[in-house]
């Protein structure tokens, strides 16, 4: 292992020989402006988007696409968060049966709990609007949220 990094020691030397520093400055600037240029095509890529539905929060798992240069931004400064009231989805009630807690056996009589299953187009359609710069191509499984008490 010393003698590798030996002669890598002593390459680099070599190597400082024959590549000036003006060289390596324009190689980092023109790698800079490659990859600008690059952002403006179109890409598409796997988001997590948190939704708030009535108070329940879920993560929804959606395919985007759009620009590069709104691709970066969503992914690193803009929140991707959205608020969505029950009454823009198309939902289903369904029963779901109870679990037992911590501790206790499971029993016969174990009351049912109700769920609200959010249909996924009508999620797509919702996340949609609320991030008009992004083209939501498909919306992945979510959770079923509880149902709101009235």
């Amino acid at each position: 292992m010393k003698r590798f990094l030996a002669l890598l020691k002593t390459w680099a030397q070599k190597l400082r020989n024959y590549v000036s520093p003006v060289f390596l400055a324009m190689l980092a600037v023109s790698f800079t402006l490659w990859y600008i240029s690059k952002l403006n095509y179109t890409y598409t890529t796997d988001f997590n988007i948190k939704v708030k539905v009535n108070g329940e929060r879920i993560v929804v798992p959606c395919v985007v696409e759009g620009k590069g240069t709104t691709l970066f931004g969503y992914g690193f400064y803009a929140s991707r968060r959205a608020n969505i009231p029950l009454s823009e989805l198309n939902y289903d009630v369904v029963q779901v049966p109870a679990t037992p807690e911590e501790g206790e056996k499971p029993d016969s009589l174990m009351k049912t709990v109700y769920k609200v299953r959010i249909s996924p187009i009508s999620m797509q359609d919702a996340i949609s609007v609320r991030f008009s710069d992004l083209k939501i191509v498909s919306v992945g499984d979510f959770p079923d949220i509880d149902m709101p008490e009235k």
